[in-house]
């Protein structure tokens, strides 16, 4: 499904290659995926004693996402974020140097409350720099997408977009549609969809919605549909939401054929986001809708399919970007 990355479950150098003090247990690996899944529902608080198991067992990637999702749920950086943040960074845990490089901009700064460690913030993007710099002119394009993040020089997310690294080719289609760049007549508009059907191509979900727009204006609906369903598979909340409601016809749209079995187990999916993120009102109002034009025996099948759906796909999320600028 994903041709590049397996965006908030695998990412290419660090989930898959960091240095973890020890080998998880099955349950260890279970309590890690499980927090990961919450955190990305936006349930940060839910995820934290999933992610606290596997951090404790030296788990980089839970380091990291417990150090997040404590920052967050505090909206600062507190000491023991902090503390789960360094031991992820002493792990060469990339994303964490670059959040612990940027805690001098953090809340706590200006609270005058940040927690002090082995390095200062300059310290730990300078060492992130170091680590991230030779994978980059390896050509590992996450690699340069970091670089990118360490530096802030558009030329690396360019570069990291030019490898096929879908997240660098989401923020170069959004950067050149937003004005970046001089282009003669429609080249602007070539420029942003090349890079959003490549970052689409890539697995990104935010770029098939948006390359579902461009294709929605030439009126190439088969498209449209086509991504709609690769953008659900992914497990994205939105777009499961978007194609169950459309496969119910509530709204009809996109020329979907009726299909209320298919649309209520997708739509009934995102139950499970029980307030996290802003999805679950607008499920809950569209539900009964569906319903209502439905057989027992109907929605009977409907949950049957998403018990399928939920056990062949990634687990719902609302993909936030790992490394936030909040």
């Amino acid at each position: 499904m994903f041709k590049k990355a397996a965006f908030g479950l695998c990412l290419l150098i660090l989930t898959c290659t960091a240095v973890w003090s020890g080998t998880l247990t099955p349950e260890q690996r279970d309590a890690r995926e499980t927090g990961i899944r919450l955190y990305n529902q936006y349930k940060a608080i839910s995820a934290t004693p999933f992610l606290e198991t596997a951090a404790q067992a030296g788990d980089a990637e839970a380091q990291y996402y417990l150090g997040e999702a404590l920052r967050k749920n505090n909206r600062f950086m507190t000491h023991e974020s902090h503390k789960w943040l360094e031991a992820a960074a002493n792990q060469g845990h990339i994303y964490a140097m670059i959040r612990l490089g940027r805690s001098g901009n953090d809340l706590c700064a200006v609270m005058g409350n940040c927690p002090s460690g082995s390095k200062s913030p300059g310290d730990w993007l300078r060492h992130a720099y170091r680590v991230a710099l030779p994978l980059a002119e390896q050509g590992d394009p996450e690699a340069m997408f970091l670089m990118y993040k360490i530096t802030l020089d558009t030329d690396w997310r360019a570069k990291a977009a030019e490898a096929g690294y879908a997240l660098a080719q989401y923020g170069e289609a959004i950067s050149i549609k937003q004005g970046r760049g001089f282009y003669l007549f429609g080249n602007r508009k070539k420029a942003v969809e090349k890079w959003f059907k490549g970052s689409a191509e890539g697995g990104y979900p935010l770029s098939m919605q948006y390359y579902q727009v461009i294709l929605a204006e030439r009126d190439d609906w088969e498209g449209v549909r086509y991504w709609q369903y690769k953008a659900a598979e992914t497990g994205h909340a939105d777009s499961i939401y978007t194609l169950g409601a459309y496969l119910s016809h509530e709204p009809e749209g996109a020329g979907h054929k009726l299909d209320l079995v298919k649309g209520y187990g997708l739509i009934s999916l995102l139950l499970e986001l029980d307030g996290g993120g802003w999805l679950l009102t607008t499920v809950e109002e569209t539900l009964p809708l569906v319903a209502a034009k439905m057989t027992p025996e109907q929605i009977e099948q409907a949950l049957k399919f998403a018990e399928e759906w939920k056990a062949t796909h990634p687990p719902v999320s609302y993909f936030p970007d790992k490394l936030s600028i909040y």
